[in-house]
Formats: structure tokens, C-alpha cells, sequence
């Protein structure tokens, strides 16, 4: 796991112009997919779900990064930039983006792997809280 140092170093984190117009188009775009997801758990597309409740997380969390004045050039980073930067943000909620990260991972490229409607609903109530905190934030 890269550390907040590293992903400085690395250059995955970089300053941008603070923005909090794009960190409002950052959290729309998060509850669409939000809306988009819970869409596909209603048909029993439990990979969309999965997939797309993820995307709704990431847009979630890029919000932050855009109102603080930052760019990501990796996933791992943006977590870590919450765990340094963002106090509020508590030790459950960033194991819960890491346990996401990797389900949303784990479904897209594992040929094999293929998460169930209880894992699906659960992030999805994740998802819900998660775009509020950030929503707090920005």
C-alpha cells in the first residue's frame, strides 16, 4: 500500500486551482450513479451495481480532492489523501473505501468472482452515507 508521501512523491497526487464548482459537478455526477446503481439492483444486474455504486464513491471522493485543490492520478491515493487530510473522515468509513476499492476491482477483472445481492445492497447503503459525509466537506 502506498503511503500519502508516496503518492506526493509519485506525483498521483498533485496541486490543481481549488475548485469548488467541479467539486459540486463531482458529487451530481456521484448521485447519479448512485440512482444508476440502485436502478441495476432492481433488474439483478448485481456486477453493475457493484461497479457503478463504486464510480458513485470515487466521484464522491474527487469532490473533496477538487474543493481542496488537488488532482488524483490514482484510486489508492485518493484514499489516502482522506485518511491524512481529512480527519472527519473516520477509520471505518476509510476501511469501508478500501473494502469497495477491492470488491469493485475483484468484479470487474476476477473472471471468477461474482459478489451477491446482500454485498451489492450493502455497499449501496455505504455509498448513500458516504456522498453525505463528502457532501458535509464540500
Amino acid at each position: 500500500m502506498i503511503s500519502f508521501k508516496g503518492c506526493i512523491e509519485k506525483g498521483l497526487l498533485r496541486r490543481v486551482p481549488a475548485s469548488r464548482e467541479k467539486a459540486l459537478q463531482s458529487i451530481e455526477k456521484a448521485k447519479h450513479f448512485l440512482e444508476e446503481a440502485k436502478a441495476n439492483l432492481k433488474e439483478d444486474r448485481i456486477n453493475s451495481t457493484v461497479i457503478i455504486a463504486y464510480l458513485a464513491i470515487f466521484h464522491a471522493a474527487r469532490a473533496v480532492l477538487f474543493k481542496d485543490g488537488y488532482r488524483e492520478k490514482s484510486h489508492e491515493c485518493i484514499i489516502r489523501y482522506l485518511e491524512e487530510k481529512h480527519l472527519e473522515i473516520k477509520p471505518k468509513e476509510i476501511e469501508a473505501l478500501e473494502k469497495y476499492k477491492s470488491e469493485r476491482t475483484h468484479t470487474q477483472y476476477d473472471v471468477a468472482y461474482n459478489p451477491n445481492e446482500e454485498q451489492a445492497e450493502k455497499m449501496l447503503d455505504f455509498t448513500e452515507k458516504f456522498i453525505q459525509i463528502i457532501e458535509e466537506l464540500v
